[in-house]
């Protein structure tokens, strides 16, 4: 899982829009389009990124599509000290 952590939220192009996401999630649980408004992202490009995270086994889905809430994996909560060092090496600053 660390591998996974580091390729999606360190070593691929939106890393730093995931950071910030799971950032944003690590505060409170909320959806996409409450993520959307908070981070000052496109609903599109949000719900792109949960995607991949979920897609990586980071992100789970907590109830239907539209209103769901997006929470951490079992996993991902398990290697949390390997999320919390990809927070300090990754500037979402520099997001494209």
């Amino acid at each position: 899982m660390e591998g996974v952590l580091w390729y999606v939220l360190a070593s691929s192009r939106g890393g730093p829009t995931r950071v910030r996401i799971l950032r944003a999630l690590d505060e409170r649980p909320r959806n996409a389009n409450q993520l959307a408004n908070d981070l000052d992202l496109d609903y599109t490009t949000v719900r792109h990124h949960l995607d991949v995270l979920m897609k990586n086994n980071i992100m789970k889905r907590s109830g239907e599509e539209y209103a769901a809430v997006y929470l951490f994996t079992d996993q991902t909560e398990a290697n949390w000290e390997t999320v919390e060092e990809i927070f300090e090496a990754v500037d979402p600053e520099n997001d494209e």
